[in-house]
Formats: C-alpha cells, structure tokens, sequence
C-alpha cells in the first residue's frame, strides 16, 4: 500500500507522466481556491503523496503518515464533487474513467484503516 502511494507521489514530479495530474491539480486548485499556481500544487502533492508513501512503507512516523494520508484521501474524494463533469457521465450516478481512478482509493482507505486500527490500538508508540 505504501509503495503504491510513493510510485504515484514520485510519478507526479514529472510532467505528465502521471494519470491523475490534470485531475489531482484541478481538485486542489479548487479546494485552495486557487491561491497556489498549478506547479506549485502538483509539486506539493508529490512531496505530500512521497512523504506519506515512505512513511507507510518504513514506518517512520507511521501516525504523522497515517494523518497525511486521511487528510490526502479527504481531498481527494473532494474531487467527486468539485469535478462532477470529469468525474461523473452525464446525470445518472456512472463514474468516468477518472471518476473510477479516484473511487479506487476506497481499498487504499480500507487497508489504511487496518494499519491505523493496529496502530493506535498500541499503548504506546513504538
């Protein structure tokens, strides 16, 4: 799961060579109200997506990276409502092709619950 998260991260530092950019920008452009220029939003998203995959893959500061995460997956599902043409055909409740990219995180979220779930159940961090 982490290293899902760290591919697309890092793959968002190159240009275009991501699927999701154009999608991932238009979303946080709108939920920052458009107060950052559309490089600097996807350079932030990298940064974010890569330092939130490492820390699930290595398990240094596993909480910070599981807040990020939750936090991330808010604003990505945002895009569900923010990008209704882009992400939805026509009326009727039917995802377009990157309506389905961004609801396949559900199993990224359900599988991060897991880790969270044993996380915090621990007494004390590690």
């Amino acid at each position: 799961m982490g290293t899902v998260f760290l591919w697309f991260g890092v793959l968002k530092f190159f240009p275009a060579a991501s699927p999701a950019e154009q999608v991932a920008v238009e979303a946080a452009t709108k939920v920052t109200f458009g107060l950052l220029p559309p490089d600097v939003v996807l350079r932030l998203l990298a940064a974010a997506e890569t330092a939130i995959g490492l820390g699930l893959v290595t398990g240094v500061l596993l909480r910070v990276a599981l807040v990020g995460f939750f936090a991330h997956m808010a604003g990505v599902f945002s895009a569900l409502l923010l990008l209704r043409g882009e992400m939805w055909q026509g009326g009727a409740p039917v995802p377009t092709l990157e309506g389905q990219y961004v609801i396949k995180n559900v199993v990224l979220v359900a599988a991060c619950l897991v880790v969270a779930a044993d996380e915090w159940g621990r007494a004390t961090p590690p």
